[in-house]
């Protein structure tokens, strides 16, 4: 069956987002001399700013009330504002310093983070297939830990960040925008602070090195918006195991960035430990789409079970 044209236009709004977060280690290098830390600092006053004028052009506003007036909701967008400025900022650091492959394990391995954070916190109860890619997963960071000399801190960080990022973010139920929104009005003051304090000592980049470099930096509120933005319009128009599928897209570029463009060292044991990671998404996939498939042939029995009794209750004038 092909997909409608809402189906269609999700598919490349999925792709578009994945793809620019995929892209998006071709950009950081271009902000330097520029520290991770400014460059961090730039991102949530610029994305602040750019997010406040599309809530400001599409008339949303209601929800910042109700968010005030609910102070445990306050604290959860405080925690996810935190969790994500780590995110951010390593990954940032990661991009600049030569670790882009790390980082992008990073990104492979959160979906099986996520499931162990489930299993630990939510109390969830996993399949047997689901089991064994967790496991897979764990032998892949023994072996990458081996590999490196240390356990992949970077990979693990980002990993667990953006899993702690989502599980907050599930509990708040805000949308993509009002979310940002949110996160990057916590974030703002100790940001603008940070700049102010950056000027103050003559050490800022914002300016010295020509308009150009300045608005790269005001192009971080963009960079981070827009796969956003992207991404919302893919949700709620593609079903979540074609989403589940398109979040390996990010990954996968960074990784082949990482060593055709930066030109970064594989060695075996490396390529030994990714292969198990990749190994360990392969069930999960498979998982996913086999208990997607039963759902849907479970609903379509019921359906059809609900429409045979229908068909014969005799009708009340058949009764008389």
């Amino acid at each position: 069956m092909k997909p409608s044209g809402e189906g269609r236009a999700g598919l490349i709004c999925g792709f578009a987002a994945y793809g620019l977060w995929g892209l998006v280690p071709l950009f950081w290098p271009l902000l330097k001399p520029a520290g991770a830390a400014e460059i961090l600092a730039h991102r949530m006053v610029w994305s602040l700013a750019l997010v406040a004028l599309a809530l400001l052009v599409v008339r949303r506003w209601a929800w910042a009330g109700e968010l005030l007036r609910q102070p445990r909701k306050l604290g959860l967008v405080t925690v996810a504002a935190a969790v994500i400025t780590v995110n951010w900022g390593l990954y940032i650091w990661s991009v600049n310093n030569g670790h882009v492959v790390e980082a992008s394990l990073g990104y492979f391995i959160n979906p099986l983070v996520t499931i162990a954070m489930g299993v630990l916190l939510l109390k969830e109860r996993l399949r047997p297939l689901q089991w064994t890619a967790v496991g897979v997963g764990a032998a892949a960071v023994l072996v990458l830990a081996v590999g490196y000399g240390q356990p992949p801190w970077i990979s693990l960080t980002l990993a667990f960040s953006f899993a702690t990022y989502g599980l907050v973010k599930k509990k708040v139920n805000l949308g993509g925008l009002e979310s940002l929104a949110a996160e990057t009005a916590i974030q703002f003051l100790p940001a603008l602070g940070y700049l102010i304090w950056l000027v103050t000592r003559g050490e800022s980049d914002f300016g010295p090195h020509g308009v150009g470099h300045a608005s790269l930096l005001a192009a971080t509120g963009l960079v981070t918006a827009v796969p956003l933005i992207l991404f919302g319009a893919a949700a709620i128009r593609v079903p979540l195991s074609t989403l589940g599928l398109l979040q390996y897209l990010a990954p996968v570029f960074q990784f082949v960035l990482g060593i055709a463009y930066f030109h970064e060292a594989m060695p075996p044991e490396r390529w030994a430990g990714f292969g198990l990671v990749w190994l360990a998404l392969s069930l999960l996939t498979w998982d996913a789409l086999r208990n997607a498939r039963r759902t849907r042939a479970e609903a379509v029995r019921l359906a059809a079970a609900q429409v045979a009794r229908v068909t014969e209750e005799p009708s009340p004038k058949a009764a008389l």
